[in-house]
């Protein structure tokens, strides 16, 4: 499967973090090279730098703001203008929201969950798709999560905004179905990342979140990296509109 990527392109939303930053080196890490967006400059100019001097495959960093459209559209385009084309596009950016019941969350919180989680996957692949179907197809991959597959207390509007990522997502693999894109969705359970630490902090400790996993433990950034890999390569060739849950069987029941 490395041999597939090597040489190619890919742009991760999201980059600079947790599975974001997994998935940036792992694509690295395979040959392919890399465009990560994040709002930390510092980030991802780290990252940016880690990944070029590995001597794999060059990174470059586009500080961005997925709910601002015109920063999109300059994303894109300066992916493109610094590798020719983008053959994967993995967008990752959210927010975790308020910890607690939808009757005590604000207008303003409701906005930026929503802005961020569901506007920004849609602005995303909105100009991803316009310069794929220019360029001969890609592969495309939203972050979801297993609050997106089933319902949990306490994280409504984050729910939502996840729900609401694998509807867009279905429509918009059936209608370029015909075109060489395929779009899919990975949905984690619980990752360990900066995102879960700071949505339950002082709510939930992370010990008793992993005994409620069925193989008793929260997974790894790297781990959930792996399954989007997986989706853009031609191992998957034949799948599209999925929702690929990566959960350790939390959903199961």
């Amino acid at each position: 499967m490395s041999d597939e990527f090597a040489g190619k392109s890919a742009l991760i939303v999201g980059g600079t973090s947790g599975i974001g930053e997994a998935a940036v080196d792992g694509f690295a890490d395979k040959g392919c090279n890399v465009v990560l967006a994040g709002l930390e400059p510092d980030l991802g100019q780290r990252i940016e730098q880690r990944i070029n001097e590995g001597g794999k495959a060059r990174a470059c960093f586009v500080q961005t703001d997925v709910r601002d459209e015109a920063q999109v559209m300059r994303l894109v385009e300066r992916a493109a203008e610094t590798f020719g084309r983008i053959h994967f596009a993995f967008n990752n950016a959210g927010v975790e929201g308020p910890y607690g019941p939808i009757h005590d969350i604000s207008a303003a919180d409701f906005d930026r969950v929503i802005g961020v989680n569901l506007k920004g996957v849609w602005l995303c692949l909105k100009h991803e798709l316009r310069h794929m179907l220019e360029r001969g197809g890609g592969a495309i991959v939203n972050t979801s999560s297993s609050a997106g597959v089933v319902s949990i207390p306490q994280v409504g509007v984050y729910s939502a905004s996840k729900h609401a990522i694998i509807g867009l997502s279905k429509a918009a693999a059936l209608e370029n179905a015909r075109a060489n894109i395929r779009i899919n969705v990975v949905a984690p359970g619980p990752v360990r990342t900066g995102l879960l630490s700071r949505m339950v902090a002082g709510q939930v400790d992370l010990d008793t979140i992993a005994e409620s996993v069925p193989v008793g433990r929260i997974s790894e950034p790297a781990e959930i990296a792996a399954a989007v890999i997986w989706l853009c390569s031609s191992s998957a060739s034949f799948i599209t509109g999925h929702t690929l849950v990566v959960d350790g069987g939390l959903t199961v029941a």
